[in-house]
């Protein structure tokens, strides 16, 4: 049997918890609290499940989460601490005995169990940690959470670069700044896609001359957990949507009103926040990891074609000699060329422009 022993200790052991000691002492005092209880949010992967995890170890909690699977079915985030048919009073007083309570995508819940979350803040019976994320709606039950002050709210801002670099070290040794700069920008403070980013170049990485760190240089790799996190772009199933974006992966920025670009195609993918229309009509591709996937995952021929190249450009077909002006010689290159005899003497122009030549030492050369 093979062991691969890097796959059962790195990939799998947590990353240190850093950067976030003030917002855990926060948390754990909001348990204590009068609210008994706080509602965490910020974006994608910035650490706020992993913040309210540290909050509650070592001690009793049951937890929930929503999924956007299960939407449409009624207490389908509490399936598990719930009888199979149930009204939401009757749940709400057999979770009122649970003394603390996690409640994880609290924005992908469906209408009862948002419902559910809001009695309980409301009886105040329950100690509840609610984690939300930003740029998704949310159930109106769920924001009345912190809109009704029923229970404070933490928003979460990204993680510091000095505490990112942190994480890099403990996860890969030292790396040099050019490595650690590319990864911090490809992730865009998403943890989650930082340590899926570290572990696919992790094989990639090489000893930087005279230092102890270690760098990466070439294309992003496009393994298993790079195509997934990019699979709502690669997985792109319109013609049109999907040239847009590959040319866009080669050539970005584009103008909005360029001729051959599909305008359709162009507002489709911003209402999907797949690109990105500044205030001058350039468009980008919505996020830094988006160009190296699409790049990486085009064909040869594709790659040439999309690619400004000097391939693309048509060669003259006879060389062109250079024009020199009248009365002028060639020169050495970056000096003007000078007429005959700038520069000389009278004597000396006559010599140069073919009088008899005069015996050296000779008067008439003296002004030479």
């Amino acid at each position: 049997m093979t062991t691969y022993e890097r796959d059962a200790t790195t990939l799998e052991l947590p990353w240190p918890f850093a950067g976030r000691e003030d917002e855990l002492e926060l948390v754990r005092r909001s348990l204590a609290g009068p609210h008994r209880g706080i509602v965490v949010t910020g974006p994608a992967g910035c650490g706020k499940t992993r913040l309210v995890t540290e909050a509650i170890r070592g001690t009793g909690c049951a937890r929930a989460a929503g999924t956007p699977e299960s939407r449409g079915l009624p207490f389908a985030a509490f399936a598990h601490l719930l009888p199979e048919s149930v009204t939401l009073h009757r749940a709400v007083r057999l979770l009122s005995d649970v003394r603390t309570l996690l409640v994880d995508d609290a924005h992908l819940l469906d209408d009862a169990s948002a419902a559910l979350v809001h009695q309980l803040a409301v009886h105040g019976r329950t100690r509840l940690l609610v984690v939300a994320g930003d740029g998704a709606p949310v159930p109106g039950a769920v924001s009345r959470l912190w809109t009704g002050e029923l229970l404070p709210r933490l928003a979460l801002e990204p993680l510091p670069e000095e505490e990112t670099a942190r994480l890099l070290t403990a996860g890969a040794g030292p790396l040099d700044p050019l490595t650690a700069h590319r990864l911090r920008r490809l992730s865009r403070g998403d943890l989650r896609l930082l340590r899926d980013l570290l572990d696919a170049v992790r094989g990639l990485l090489t000893p930087a001359p005279d230092t102890e760190e270690r760098a990466w240089r070439g294309p992003v790799p496009l393994t298993t957990a790079v195509r997934e996190r990019s699979a709502h772009v690669l997985g792109r199933t319109c013609p049109r949507e999907r040239e847009t974006l590959d040319r866009l992966a080669f050539a970005e920025p584009l103008p909005s009103d360029a001729d051959d670009l599909d305008l359709g195609a162009l507002e489709a993918l911003e209402s999907d926040g797949l690109v990105h229309v500044d205030d001058l009509g350039a468009v980008r591709l919505a996020h830094p990891l988006y160009g190296p996937v699409l790049r990486g995952a085009a064909g040869r021929l594709r790659a040439r074609r999309l690619a400004r190249t000097p391939d693309a450009y048509a060669a003259p077909s006879t060389p062109r000699r250079p024009r020199w002006p009248a009365g002028s010689t060639r020169t050495t290159y970056g000096r003007r060329p000078r007429p005959w005899g700038s520069g000389w003497s009278p004597r000396a122009a006559r010599c140069r422009a073919g009088t008899p030549p005069c015996a050296p030492g000779s008067p008439a050369c003296a002004g030479r």
